[in-house]
């Protein structure tokens, strides 16, 4: 790679709007999922005044779909340092070892405290997923753990002196002239006629915890809301990202003729119960792919699935848990069972037709696990930061457990901090532009699935980045929910596919057909910044507590 190299053209920006209101506080966290939650509760109970804004009811996002568990070291056979070890070989080369290391340290006090908080664990063994060498799953309501943790954590939050605005969606940053964060543009979503209602609200620091952008593909475990929010109001303002390519595809998604969009997961713990992957013949899909066969981690399963399903010229395969009888399947994994019984098929009778979907996003806005990012006043924490946790390729069940140790630690950083709680004025967002048509949403999540999904080709690429450069910008009109969504899904598009071009080999869930090798130059994240002459793409140095600087203000660590 080109240090420095600029390419494309400049992120599209959101269509101006008037600002008919304004808040203050200290800390705005954007997102109720359990990594803001966690952040939110920590910052109040140092005494700072937190106001946090989802996009829709507090009871949105996808904490609460997590049907996966919370990883951590609590059995004797078990040991910190083979988690770190499964983490870092499930990474492939990329994770931050310092990061790793300090989640792993983490995670058993993290469990603890909620259940201090109330949430209710599954008694009995600890639970295998894929890429694990340890049962070290801890699950709740068998397949609804993340149902539980959302539960303790709103029930915290509405206990708290935290401000919450729901139907509240974050625009951009405003910077002031040393390109410091002193708060934000937001809008409610519940004006007349489906306009935003635009305001101001200014603070000293903005936490992101808006997620991921599954909604960019066709298919995935995403919620609607799940739009890139959070990552295209980070690199509007200045901030780098990394890891963008690295998007996980979830193996085991209910497939349905037709289906798109969110669609249901069938959790990976039903393979760590002894449930299979077969095609059409009943063969054993990942048998003699991998030693762990179809424990394998997360990417080599979907991608020996995309071969199958491309080679048989199928659109799908199946998971057969029938061997597991019903008694088992109703009483651990209630959600599955539900949800496959809606479209007509008895998981304890026939196998469920299954195939990869966006899942998880390994990178996102550079963060170190106390949330600072590059840019002084900006903070990022859950599914929208890229830590160095993850790498290239997630380990199953980690992303819950860092979710609420890196919110619980920035949240305790900001409550420690000694920064001034009161902004001046001369902040301004970014220069208004036209934002995208959204009646082009379902072409782009199409050519995102085919060019950018499991597998990717140099030529699939650089035409959907013509496919994107093409898109018309939103019609005239008053900014609304639609426009907004449609801009953000755009440049997260254009990141993840900038960043997968320019990645010539295959690593972990970035899986090039053109460059099937993983290459030893290659062993360096990537890191993009936005800015008026386009996207410029440097390696990255290692170590998250590094993480540079856009001013000379200094930093909130803990």
């Amino acid at each position: 790679m080109t240090v420095g190299r600029v390419t494309g053209s400049p992120l599209r920006t959101l269509p101006a709007a008037p600002i008919t209101w304004s808040r203050e506080a200290d800390v705005i966290v954007i997102g109720s999922g359990a990594a803001g939650m966690s952040a939110a509760l920590e910052a109040a109970a140092w005494g700072r005044r937190v106001l946090l804004i989802c996009k829709g009811a507090l009871g949105g996002g996808s904490t609460p779909l997590a049907q996966g568990g919370l990883a951590a070291v609590l059995d004797a056979g078990d040991s910190a340092e083979l988690h770190v070890r499964d983490t870092l070989v499930a990474g492939a080369g990329l994770c931050d070892e310092g990061a790793v290391e300090t989640l792993v340290a983490a995670a058993p006090g993290e469990i603890a405290r909620l259940g201090v908080l109330g949430a209710r664990f599954d008694p009995g063994p600890l639970g295998l997923e894929g890429g694990h060498s340890r049962h070290r799953i801890v699950h709740a309501g068998g397949d609804a753990s993340g149902a539980e943790v959302h539960r303790v954590l709103v029930e915290a939050l509405l206990a708290s002196e935290v401000e919450i605005l729901e139907h509240t969606v974050a625009l951009d940053a405003l910077l002031d002239d040393r390109a410091r964060v002193g708060g934000l543009l937001a809008a409610t979503t519940r004006a007349a006629g489906g306009r935003l209602a635009v305001g101001e609200i200014r603070a000293s620091a903005v936490v992101l915890a808006a997620g991921g952008y599954g909604q960019a593909y066709a298919t995935t475990t995403n919620p609607a809301g799940a739009t890139g929010d959070g990552m295209a109001f980070a690199a509007r303002a200045g901030a780098e990202v990394t890891d963008v390519e690295f998007v996980q595809f979830h193996p085991t998604v209910l497939w349905q003729p037709g289906g798109r969009g969110q669609r249901p997961l069938v959790t990976e713990a039903l393979r760590g119960a002894g449930a299979v992957l077969i095609d059409a013949n009943g063969r054993r899909v990942m048998e003699g792919v991998h030693p762990l066969a179809d424990l394998a981690p997360r990417d080599v399963v979907a991608a020996a699935m995309h071969r199958r399903i491309t080679s048989s010229s199928s659109s799908h395969l199946w998971l057969d848990a029938t061997a597991l009888g019903r008694r088992h399947l109703d009483a651990h994994f209630p959600t599955v069972t539900a949800a496959c019984r809606a479209i007509g098929i008895d998981p304890a009778d026939n196998p469920i037709p299954v195939a990869p979907g966006a899942h998880y996003v390994c990178g996102g806005v550079r963060a170190d696990m106390v949330g600072k990012t590059s840019i002084d006043g900006l903070f990022a924490v859950g599914e929208v930061a890229a830590t160095g946790v993850h790498g290239a390729n997630r380990l199953a069940s980690n992303s819950l457990t860092e979710a609420v140790a890196a919110g619980r630690r920035l949240g305790q950083a900001l409550g420690r901090s000694e920064a001034s709680t009161g902004v001046g004025p001369g902040v301004e967002g970014p220069e208004a532009g036209q934002g995208v048509d959204p009646a082009g949403r379902d072409l782009l999540a199409d050519a995102m699935s085919c060019h950018a999904g499991v597998v990717r080709h140099g030529e699939g690429l650089e035409h959907l980045l013509e496919v994107l450069a093409a898109q018309p910008a939103a019609p005239s009109g008053p900014l609304d929910l639609a426009c907004v969504e449609a801009t953000n899904l755009h440049t997260v598009s254009t990141l993840v596919a900038t960043a997968a071009l320019a990645r010539t080999e295959s690593r972990g869930c970035h899986r090039r057909a053109d460059a099937p090798e993983t290459r030893a130059e290659w062993a360096q994240r990537t890191g993009i910044t936005a800015g008026p002459d386009g996207l410029r793409l440097r390696p990255l140095p290692p170590g998250w507590d590094s993480v540079e600087r856009s001013s000379s203000g200094a930093g909130v660590r803990a």
